[in-house]
């Protein structure tokens, strides 16, 4: 007994000097990845500023070299230089689709294990630079999320580290991009938990904090602490205008519903165009016949947000064949309202064109700016009518939530995007209200954002939901089984007993002289005939075989075959690629994988 109670004294300190070891180990790798995560803050907050000044400098250059008097000329031609350089780049020097860098961001999350090429780190601030420089109208803010990310991924990668902290330091780099170009570190942080979908713990948070708040301060110094429309507005909360804010969520919703759609409509149909030059020059002709006849579809568009802000409405037809024509006070806030509709319905296809032409930019912009010239038009229709007097400035800002809640499906993004680059929260509930009603508004007509649509109609979404995440990360490649004994349909029983006797397992595929999949047998279903040799030479494989309940492409998502056997109740279902042979799936193996995944990705 003494004996025996010493070896558990012992083996109760080799367990607790194990247990302690394991936890040192856990404690040093956490806050490694915090020091990565200052690192990657610290990357995306400079790539953040180069962008910035990039974008700026473009922007002058392109003004000095025009005359006041070839204004209209400008908006014609400027933004089609602009697309060419950047189609050019991509083409030539990068050779690589650039795409919606969210999208590609999602995509590098659920099936290429976190991992961004290189050239991302630089190409999106480049290409964008001239896109946006030049007057395309999109944004800045996709590109730099894609180039933080970029930066996290390849930081994780240089250190060989697993998929869930790499995928950590890309939302880091995320992050970071968005919080330093918008000086936001709550909205940059928030951002990857709603666009990225990452489903992390409290401690998982820390590493988002550092890095957005890095790149918030590295900012601050390169740039100064000024936010976008921190001035020139007084925007104030009423409380009896909470009935106008609702209804103009659900405006603003629709509003987001009809920019995503008309979106990926006009980008399919811009895609049909194979050539890439003539995709350039009939993009670029009908961006630049938009630019012309309404001039605030012109770059990013915020400019025309503080000339609302300011009061100085009637600026926002300068440049316009209408800017020419002379109006009566009467009639002249009617003719704003009727612009602000065109700009409206013409920007989505504005940014289309820019986008497909050639050009690099993100919807952060084009719906920031989409929910401010909403607000006005709202505001303004209703101000017309006589029916109250409501606040420009207020449903401007609060337009550009309403509208971004809508797009990205990120209520909590927007809101406190927007509170932050006002420089204050005192329109925090109008904020909440508007945005939360237009997300709703446009979930009821579509469940999946701009981003993630493409993914989701492929199968290929990362969501919060645990066992779906974990199944749109497990490859079909990786649950085939190819260990099977094939035999042909027209073999005898005798040459198919010789088969089971060199066989491991208890199925097997039937196949043709193509190779094509006609059915299967099991071994079950033989079992009182597979030792009568009288019937060796006379039964073939054909007729003891089997049709299998269902089968299994080889392009499926891992959902799919889920569905399959449930719905089936098969433990083991045939793969094929066209009607030939691959291999099994068994639920075995998927539960395996699954297990091993499932490990792989949990956060701490």
């Amino acid at each position: 007994m003494i004996r025996l109670y010493n070896k558990l004294i012992q083996f109760s300190k080799d367990s607790a000097e194990h247990i302690t070891e394991h936890q040192m180990m856990q404690h040093e790798g956490r806050y490694f990845v915090i020091a990565l995560s200052f690192v990657v803050g610290l990357c995306s907050g400079i790539a953040a500023v180069i962008l910035k000044h990039a974008i700026s400098f473009v922007k002058e250059f392109v003004v000095d070299n025009f005359a006041s008097q070839d204004y209209n000329i400008l908006l014609l031609i400027s933004p089609a230089i602009g697309i060419l350089i950047s189609m050019l780049l991509v083409k030539y020097v990068i050779r690589d689709n650039l795409g919606h860098g969210i999208t590609k961001i999602l995509y590098a999350i659920s099936k290429n294990g976190s991992s961004l090429k290189k050239h991302h780190s630089y190409a999106s601030i480049v290409t964008s630079s001239f896109t946006i420089g030049f007057g395309g109208s999109v944004g800045a803010e996709a590109p730099i999320a894609l180039t933080g990310a970029c930066l996290g991924s390849n930081i994780g990668k240089f250190f060989h580290l697993d998929y869930k902290t790499i995928t950590l330091l890309m939302a880091c780099g995320a992050a970071g991009g968005i919080a330093g170009v918008f000086k936001a570190p709550i909205a940059g942080m928030i951002f990857t938990l709603e666009i990225l979908m990452l489903n992390i713990t409290l401690a998982s948070i820390i590493p988002l904090l550092v890095s957005a708040i890095t790149a918030t301060s590295v900012t601050y110094f390169f740039l100064g602490r000024s936010v976008e429309f921190g001035a020139n507005h007084a925007a104030t909360f009423v409380l009896h205008d909470i009935p106008y804010f609702i209804l103009f969520g659900i405006f603003t919703g629709l509003v987001a519903l009809s920019f995503t759609r008309s979106l990926w409509f006009f980008e399919r149909r811009i895609a049909k165009v194979k050539n890439t030059y003539t995709k350039w020059l009939i993009g670029s002709l009908f961006l630049g016949l938009l630019i012309f006849l309404f001039p605030p579809l012109y770059g990013e568009g915020y400019g025309t947000i503080e000339t609302l802000l300011s009061g100085q409405i009637s600026n926002i037809i300068e440049g316009s064949p209408l800017a020419m024509l002379g109006f009566s006070e009467s009639t002249e806030m009617l003719v704003l309202i009727l612009f602000a509709l065109g700009v409206i319905i013409f920007k989505p296809f504005a940014t289309a064109t820019t986008t497909g032409a050639g050009g690099v930019g993100g919807t952060f912009a084009p719906s920031l700016f989409l929910g401010g010239v909403c607000g006005f038009f709202f505001v303004a229709a209703l101000n017309y009518s006589g029916m109250t007097e409501l606040s420009i400035p207020c449903f401007t800002l609060v337009g550009m939530a309403g509208v971004m809640s809508g797009v990205m499906h990120a209520p909590l993004t927007s809101i406190f995007l927007i509170a932050e680059i006002t420089n204050g929260y005192e329109l925090l509930v109008p904020l909440m209200i508007v945005s939360t009603v237009s997300h709703v508004t446009m979930s009821y007509f579509e469940p999946n954002s701009i981003y993630t649509k493409p993914l989701a109609d492929k199968g290929e979404l990362l969501t919060h939901e645990r066992d779906k995440a974990v199944l749109t990360l497990m490859n079909l490649d990786n649950v085939i089984e190819t260990d099977f004994v094939v035999v042909r349909s027209d073999q005898t029983l005798g040459e198919l007993v010789k088969a089971i006797a060199k066989s491991p397992r208890n199925l097997f595929p039937v196949v043709s002289s193509r190779g094509e999949l006609t059915g299967v047998v099991l071994l079950n279903d033989i079992r009182d005939i597979m030792f009568n040799s009288e019937m060796y030479d006379t039964t073939f494989v054909r007729d003891v075989m089997t049709i299998p309940p269902a089968l299994i492409r080889s392009e499926e998502t891992m959902e799919s075959v889920m569905n399959k056997f449930e719905s089936t109740g098969a433990w083991n279902l045939p793969v094929v690629q066209g009607h030939h042979y691959v291999g099994f799936v068994s639920k075995s193996k998927i539960f395996s994988v699954y297990r091993r995944v499932l490990t792989h990705v949990s956060y701490e």
